[in-house]
């Protein structure tokens, strides 16, 4: 509770400090495709994510302290971080958390063409696939880059492109109450962003878990969050399921 009160006396100062993620315009006349950033959804739910590219020592603190909470999260795996680490890859699996792809080599992908964006996805599915026997349907573009070439082929592919919507830029080195603060501003239906390696991750995860109980806010995994099937995603990034 002490640490809770020391992030929420630090917040202001780490809004202040460190710009948001920046928003992507969307232009009507060039209909661009436009990922999952959040979801329109009133029962507390909120997605939690790791993103996974470079570094593994905290992955596994990471994950003892979801199951502590009784919580279960996301992790976009970048291809060669999978091949790097399998064993750690399979226990993600077996633990019962969630694995998306990242990529295979941690490209702006908004730059490449359809064939690229198909080789980068299908390198990193099966690198996923051949350790955990299960292919990934969810896809988080490195950088939160991304273009209509990427989003036809994710589509091709059976892959839902996620984003986000809460991000707690945990990899600037903000300190852990900073890092917690910028987590307080999950609703439902928010999508939070985090990484598996930064530096004081272990130490916020707490907090954030803490703040979540209080607020009355339940975090799952992304592929619990979305909606799968019969839904529409307007140009903000929210994505509504639609009426029968």
């Amino acid at each position: 509770m002490k640490k809770l009160v020391m992030c929420a006396a630090v917040c202001l100062a780490a809004v202040l400090a460190v710009n948001g993620m920046a928003a992507y315009s969307v232009s009507v006349a060039s209909k661009r495709m436009v990922p999952i950033y959040s979801v329109d959804r009133q029962d507390n739910c909120v997605a939690l994510s790791f993103d996974a590219a470079w570094g593994a020592d905290k992955t596994r603190k990471i994950m003892d302290i979801c199951d502590d909470y009784g919580v279960k999260a996301t992790f976009f795996l970048v291809g060669f971080w999978v091949e790097k680490y399998p064993e750690l890859v399979k226990e993600i699996h077996l633990r019962g958390f969630e694995i998306g792809t990242h990529s295979q080599t941690h490209p702006h992908m908004g730059k490449l063409t359809e064939e690229q964006c198909a080789d980068e996805l299908q390198a990193s599915c099966k690198a996923i696939f051949d350790v955990t026997g299960q292919m990934p349907t969810l896809f988080r573009p490195p950088y939160g880059d991304y273009g209509n070439a990427l989003m036809r082929v994710c589509s091709q592919l059976g892959l839902h492109v996620v984003q986000w919507s809460v991000d707690s830029l945990d990899w600037q080195g903000l300190s852990a109450e900073q890092i917690a603060c910028r987590v307080q501003k999950a609703q439902s239906g928010d999508i939070i962003l985090c990484h598996n390696n930064s530096d004081h991750i272990t130490e916020a995860l707490p907090l954030m878990l803490e703040w979540g109980k209080i607020k009355g806010l339940n975090f799952r995994p992304v592929g619990e969050v979305i909606y799968t099937d019969n839904y529409t995603v307007d140009g903000s990034g929210k994505q509504t399921q639609n009426k029968q």
